[in-house]
Parts: structure tokens; C-alpha cells; sequence
């Protein structure tokens, strides 16, 4: 390791697993920084322990053994993370309220680029895409952290079940089972399909392009027409969630009113279009972050908004800028 040709070569082959492994991180915890945080000290640890890594198994599944292992202390010291769908009922607009919980662990957006792979064999992009919907992952928080892990070796990344078990330190029949009641349990909180969208088909560009004209101009006629009857709507850190077309046009014409004026800059979040939204500022010198949207699209329409509020936090991870000018 002291030959610096050897230690940069080992550099090398360690960084072309980042993006699988905090991809594989992320489903786990629920997190973007948290998954970040989960990668950088698998890498540690591979560093200084690759003399012991005797290649009995692949570099992939030595890396993948301790990636599992550095996300399971995580999730043994902490809790799952939610989304305000998974905390309460809808709530009917007239007794819509904005109430923080500062003490719940909110599931995160996660950028694309920092979970899938650039190259990769489009079946598997395509599943590797649906399983970072935030419905997904959020269905998945419901699963112990070994039922967890098992789940996503075997269902998204393809491994075999003796691939898991050697992993695990366990047996294929209890792989087996673990599989079998993580879908069992997934089922009963049914992480609907979204619409493929990469790239997005023409359809689905129009769809887009309707629903930044229908923001932006605040015509909440032409965003009901967009939406899914059944569409929700949610607003973390904040517990409130809305679900149908009046309530969500109700509370937009409402609180909600703030967002008149904003503007949008397309970006993409957890598979799925997303939106960075702008807010005039108070001075008339261009706009400010308000919100990151995520939509999911099912059927041709909009079927949910979530925006996430702590901009802070979210947009110089997507690498979002901090005003927008005058003219937009």
C-alpha cells in the first residue's frame, strides 16, 4: 500500500463504486446525507482493511458487505424515517394546519445523478429508477433492516440468494424467507408504479410543460386538469398532507396563496421530474428558493407534490441556484 502507483490505483477501483453503493445506501436509510455519510465510511474502512480482503469474493461484494454492515448500526441507533402520509389521515382543507414535528426523521429527496449509475443497461435503469420513487422508499422504511437490505439485494440489484446469504453471514433459506415476508409486508403498503421517465416521452414533456404554465400563472383550473382526482399533496417538515383536487386547490387559494408569482426551474429527484421553485422576494430583486417539487406521474397525470421546504439543505445538493434573476 506504500507504492503510491498501488495506492492510487486502489483509489480508483474503490471510487467506481460510489455512485451503486450510495444509491444501495440511500433505499436504506432514506436519507441523501445520511447515505453519503453511510459511502464515505464504507471507503474508510475498505482502505484500511483491503490487505485482510483476500479476494474470496468479488471487490463489489466486499464493498456491498460492509456497506451493509455500516447501514444496519445506523438504523439499530436511530429511526425509520416518514413521510406525513405515513403519520395521520389526509386532512380535510378547512381544518388544514401547518404544524412542524421537529421530532420526526423525514424521509429525503436524493439527486439522481448522486444514486444511478451514468452507464448502465437500460432494464436495469429502469428498475434502479422506480426503486428510489419516494413511495418506494418510503414503503421500504416499513421493513426491518435486514429484511430490508435482503430485499433490495435480491428484487433491484439482482443478487442470487446464496450471494445475499454469504453476505448476511446467514443461510439461502433464511434469505428465502426474509424475502418473502419483506413482500408480503411491501404489498400491504402498495408503492404504486410511476410512468417510465427517462427519458420523458413526448407525452410526458407536454404534461411538464402544462404544469409549469399552470404554476407560474397560478391557474388553478388548468392545474386541476393535470392532476389525478386521487392526487396528494404534502409539504415536509409540516405533517399535513391533502388528497384530491378541491382540498389541494382549496389550500392553494388559501396558506398557500404565498406561491402566486413564483417560478420554476426543471430538475429531476428520486427517479422522477422535479422542480426547483423561486418566490418573489420581498425587495422585487428576483426570486428566492421556496421549495423543492417532486412529482410523481402515473396514467398521464400528476398523481403527487411533495415540496420539500428546508432549502437550505436541498438545493446545493441538486446544485440549484441560490436567487434567480429579475427576469426569471
Amino acid at each position: 500500500m506504500g507504492d503510491p502507483a498501488t495506492t492510487q490505483n486502489l483509489e480508483s477501483r474503490l471510487e467506481g463504486y460510489r455512485t451503486e453503493l450510495t444509491g444501495y445506501c440511500y433505499r436504506m436509510l432514506g436519507s441523501a446525507f445520511e447515505a453519503e455519510d453511510a459511502v464515505q465510511d464504507t471507503m474508510v474502512r475498505a482502505w484500511k482493511s483491503f490487505e485482510k480482503f483476500e479476494g474470496r469474493s468479488s471487490l463489489r461484494s466486499w464493498l456491498y458487505r460492509i456497506a451493509t454492515n455500516v447501514c444496519l448500526d445506523m438504523l439499530n441507533a436511530g429511526n425509520r424515517r416518514a413521510r406525513p402520509m405515513d403519520l395521520t389521515a389526509a386532512t380535510p382543507v378547512a381544518r388544514a394546519r401547518l404544524t412542524a414535528r421537529p421530532e420526526i426523521t423525514w424521509l429525503e429527496p436524493v439527486p439522481d445523478g448522486r444514486v444511478l449509475p451514468a452507464e448502465a443497461d437500460p432494464a436495469d435503469t429502469t428498475v434502479e429508477r422506480e426503486s428510489i420513487r419516494l413511495a418506494f422508499v418510503a414503503a421500504l422504511q416499513h421493513l426491518p433492516p435486514k429484511q430490508r437490505a435482503v430485499l433490495i439485494l435480491r428484487e433491484v440489484l439482482a443478487w442470487k440468494a446464496a450471494e445475499v446469504a454469504e453476505l448476511l453471514g446467514t443461510s439461502v433459506a433464511s434469505v428465502n424467507s426474509a424475502l418473502q415476508r419483506a413482500r408480503a409486508t411491501l404489498a400491504d403498503y402498495d408503492p404504486s408504479e410511476s410512468d417510465p421517465a427517462d427519458p420523458l416521452d413526448e407525452e410526458q414533456q407536454k404534461l411538464l410543460e402544462r404544469y409549469v404554465a399552470a404554476f407560474e400563472g397560478y391557474d388553478m383550473q388548468a392545474l386541476t386538469a393535470l392532476l389525478r382526482e386521487d392526487a396528494t399533496m404534502s409539504m415536509p417538515p409540516y405533517d399535513l398532507w391533502l388528497r384530491g383536487h378541491d382540498d389541494i386547490v382549496g389550500w392553494m387559494l388559501g396558506v398557500g396563496e404565498v406561491c402566486r408569482g413564483s417560478k420554476l426551474v426543471a430538475t429531476v429527484a428520486n427517479g422522477s421530474p422535479a422542480f426547483a421553485q423561486y418566490h418573489p422576494r420581498q425587495d422585487g430583486e428576483g426570486y428566492e428558493p421556496w421549495a423543492l417539487i417532486v412529482l410523481e406521474v402515473a396514467d398521464g397525470r400528476i398523481g403527487a407534490m411533495d415540496f420539500f421546504l428546508d432549502t437550505k439543505r436541498w438545493f446545493p445538493l441538486f446544485g440549484l441556484p441560490e436567487r434567480l434573476s429579475p427576469e426569471g
